[in-house]
C-alpha cells in the first residue's frame, strides 16, 4: 500500500479508482467506453448534471448561483473572472504564489488594490489587518495556500463580494459559502481528477462590466449551455462527480471537516512534540490541508527519506520553490496514513 500524500493531481477514494475502471470500459450500461461516448449522450449529460446539483448540494447554495465545470483550470479563472466581473478596480489579498499570480492577471482589466501581503515572510502567515475598498468590484482570496502550508480559519466582512479560490481546500470543511459572489476550484487537489475546474457565480454579478466578452470566456456563455457549450473534459467531470458522492455517502462537510480536524492534529502534535523537526508557519494559520515542515538538522535528510520512502510514502517534498517536506491531507487520504508518517517520524527521532 502507498501513502499518498501529493498535493495534485492528488489521492481520490478507492472506490472513485474503481467505478472509473469500469467506466472506462463500460459507461451506464451502454457498452462504450467513457473516454469514446458523445458528451451529448443523454448518459453523460446526466453526469453533468448530476455534477453540478452536487455542488449546489454539498456547498448548501442559493438559487442566485449557477455552478460551472470549465477547463483552463484556476490559472484560466485568474484571467476569466476579472473578464466577467470587473468594471474598473478589484482588491486582492496577497497570501501566496497563486494569490499573487490572480492579481497579475487582474491588472490587464483595471486597478488592482492588493489590501495587504504576507509575501514579506515568505507566505508564512494570513494576514489580519487589513481594510477592503468600497468601491471595489470585488475582494479575492486564496482560502488554503498549497504552497506555502497556510489557510484562511476566517472569512472577514467585506463590503464588496468576496471571490475565493479554493482549490486546495474545497468540500473540506463547513462554512456558509453563500457569504461568496464566486467560489472556484480546480479538481486536481481535493475534488477529482485533473482538466476540469469547478466555477459557482452569483447570476446577478453578471453584465455589469460595459465589456464585450469573447465567447469562450464570457461566464454567461457556459451557463445558457449548462457547461456543455463546447466538449467538456468528460472524464474529469466523471470523476469529480463520483468524488462528490463520495462525500456525501461519508456525511458530508461535517463528516470531512471531522475527519480532516483529526488527522492535521496528529501530525501538527508530532511536529511540535519530535525537536528534530520545524514547521515556520504562524500556528494559528496553519493549513489542514497542507502541512509544510522541515527538518533542523540537514544531516538527517537522506536517512529520514529512505524511512519513509521504505514505508510506501510518496509525494512528501515540498514544492520546489521552497523545498523542505509537505503532507497533503486531502479528504480521501486515510487516517492510517498520517499515523504512518509520525511513526517514521518518532523513529528517526529514536534513532538519530
Amino acid at each position: 500500500m502507498k501513502h499518498n500524500f501529493y498535493a495534485g493531481p492528488s489521492i481520490l477514494p478507492q472506490s472513485v479508482y474503481k467505478q472509473a475502471q469500469e467506466a472506462i470500459e463500460n459507461f451506464a450500461g451502454t457498452g462504450v467506453s467513457l473516454l469514446s461516448i458523445s458528451h451529448r449522450s443523454k448518459e453523460f449529460s446526466a453526469v453533468m448534471e448530476r455534477a453540478r446539483a452536487l455542488v449546489k448540494e454539498l456547498l448548501k447554495l442559493d438559487d442566485d448561483f449557477e455552478v460551472l465545470f470549465l477547463q483552463g483550470g484556476a490559472s484560466m479563472q485568474f484571467l476569466q473572472i476579472p473578464y466577467n466581473l470587473m468594471r474598473s478596480k478589484s482588491a486582492y489579498l496577497d497570501t501566496g504564489t497563486w494569490a499573487f499570480k490572480a492579481a497579475k492577471e487582474a491588472r490587464y482589466f483595471g486597478e488592482v488594490d492588493v489590501v495587504a501581503s504576507s509575501k514579506d515572510k515568505k507566505y508564512t502567515y494570513i494576514p489580519k489587518m487589513y481594510q477592503i475598498p468600497e468601491d471595489a468590484d470585488y475582494f479575492h482570496i486564496t482560502t488554503n495556500n498549497t504552497i506555502y502550508g497556510t489557510q484562511m480559519h476566517a472569512i472577514p466582512d467585506s463590503p464588496v463580494p468576496i471571490v475565493a479560490d479554493m482549490s486546495s481546500d474545497i468540500f473540506s470543511r463547513e462554512m456558509d459559502f453563500n457569504r461568496f459572489g464566486l467560489i472556484y476550484a480546480g479538481a486536481q487537489k481535493n475534488m477529482g481528477p485533473a482538466g476540469t475546474v469547478m466555477v459557482a457565480v452569483r447570476k446577478s454579478l453578471l453584465g455589469r462590466t460595459g465589456r464585450d466578452i469573447p465567447t469562450m470566456m464570457n461566464y454567461q456563455t457556459h451557463i445558457d449551455k449548462a457547461s456543455m457549450f463546447n466538449t467538456p473534459p468528460v472524464f474529469a467531470v466523471y470523476g469529480s462527480m463520483l468524488t462528490m458522492e463520495w462525500v456525501k455517502n461519508k456525511g458530508g462537510l461535517k463528516a470531512m471537516e471531522k475527519i480532516n480536524d483529526e488527522k492535521s492534529r496528529l501530525l501538527y502534535d508530532e511536529l511540535d512534540r519530535n525537536p528534530l523537526f520545524i514547521t515556520h508557519v504562524a500556528k494559528e494559520d496553519r493549513s489542514k490541508m497542507n502541512v509544510t515542515f522541515d527538518l533542523k538538522d540537514d544531516s538527517l535528510k537522506e536517512r529520514f527519506d529512505n524511512m519513509w520512502k521504505e514505508a510506501g510514502i510518496v509525494g512528501l517534498k515540498g514544492h520546489r520553490s521552497v523545498g523542505g517536506y509537505r503532507a497533503s491531507l486531502y479528504n480521501a487520504l486515510p487516517l492510517e496514513s498520517v499515523r504512518v508518517l509520525v511513526d517514521v517520524m518518532k523513529e528517526l527521532e529514536r534513532t538519530a
